[in-house]
């Protein structure tokens, strides 16, 4: 995981100003550290996780998370992101209590849960809600935000004043997360295909974010995902530096933020058979963890498609049939032995 304060630098936590004396706390995702600055919640508590990406924490791992801090040694907390001196919910010593210790302890009356469409915010809010599902206490204090509209880029003081449709949050719904968690978390994607074909609810934008995340499965023609795919098409197409091709909306794909496309580009390009030449060498050997010199290589990378690249491209070679693949959908590790693969066009998922 990134550096904690790539996410939670900057964010301050307002006190809520109106004439009401109803105490609220917001739940978000890291798209929705705006609303820490909008005034519209006593609390605002953006939660850092990428489960986009990489080996999915373990259960204990995320409850250890939003419980109780064992020790400030530890790695994250959900604290962390919580400016303490701005909060009248929140107190110094109380920063390593357990989230819902803090809601309870100091009277919070209303628990609202704003998660834009985005897919890692849509496996955060069905996250969340698996978590809070058995505490009763809490539960009646939940409110569904239904932001239909991409929470990174909304102006604070736009989204103090929005008016963004609340809903309750009955059993049904929170069964829906559980299926849905517990899908993504399962060690293949069967049953993640299989909710496409299922109601779910008040949770409406978790159709489309799993369509989104599905697309990133290997074509069963190119294999490539979707992303991958937009990487080589704006290549082609003379966008030859990554800060065009990492620049947020420019591929007009979803799912993986910068970090995690300069890891699909180094796929791309690494491997024994490389799609894309340009891409600087020093990128295969720096550690992973040295943002600045990466960067840097990156930007001094000038990209084109190799004649096998282009092959890929147009559908005629499988890239995977060629290049290894060690890499995490969900709980699913996708491997040349083991490689689902995801037919878009007849929203078809193929076995290994």
């Amino acid at each position: 995981m990134r550096p904690l304060h790539d996410y939670c630098t900057g964010l301050m936590l307002p006190v809520n100003k109106g004439a009401s004396t109803m105490k609220r706390v917001i739940l978000t995702s890291s798209s929705g550290v705006g609303l820490a600055l909008a005034d519209r919640a006593d609390m605002v508590v953006p939660f850092i996780y990428r489960f986009v990406s990489g080996p999915l924490p373990t259960p204990d791992h995320l409850n250890s998370y939003l419980g109780a801090r064992e020790s400030w040694f530890d790695a994250t907390h959900w604290s962390d992101c919580v400016r303490v001196r701005q909060s009248p919910l929140i107190r110094r010593p109380d920063r390593a209590g357990g989230l819902l210790w803090v809601c309870e302890t100091y009277g919070v009356d209303l628990i609202e849960l704003w998660f834009d469409p985005e897919p890692n915010s849509q496996l955060q809010l069905i996250w969340i809600l698996d978590y809070l599902r058995s505490e009763p206490s809490i539960t009646e204090k939940l409110r569904l935000r239904r932001v239909d509209f991409d929470l990174r880029e909304a102006d604070p003081s736009e989204l103090r004043r929005r008016d963004v449709q609340q809903f309750d949050i009955a059993e049904s719904d929170f069964e829906i997360a559980r299926m849905a968690w517990e899908a993504y978390r399962a060690p293949t994607p069967e049953l993640c295909a299989g909710l496409l074909g299922r109601p779910l609810g008040k949770l409406s934008f978790l159709k489309p974010a799993m369509k989104d995340l599905l697309a990133e499965l290997p074509s069963p023609a190119t294999g490539l995902g979707a992303t991958e795919t937009r990487l080589l098409e704006r290549i082609a197409g003379g966008h030859n530096r990554t800060d065009e091709l990492f620049r947020p909306g420019a591929l007009g794909t979803r799912v993986f933020d910068q970090w995690e496309l300069g890891a699909l580009l180094e796929g791309l390009a690494f491997g024994p058979a490389p799609a894309v030449a340009g891409l600087d060498g020093k990128l295969a050997t720096l550690d992973p963890d040295n943002a600045r010199s990466r960067n840097a290589a990156f930007r001094r990378s000038r990209l084109s498609l190799t004649e096998f690249g282009e092959a890929v491209l147009a559908g005629r070679e499988d890239f995977r049939s060629h290049n290894p693949i060690k890499r995490w959908w969900g709980g699913t590790l996708l491997t040349n032995e083991r490689l689902w693969r995801w037919d878009g066009e007849r929203r078809l998922l193929v076995a290994p």
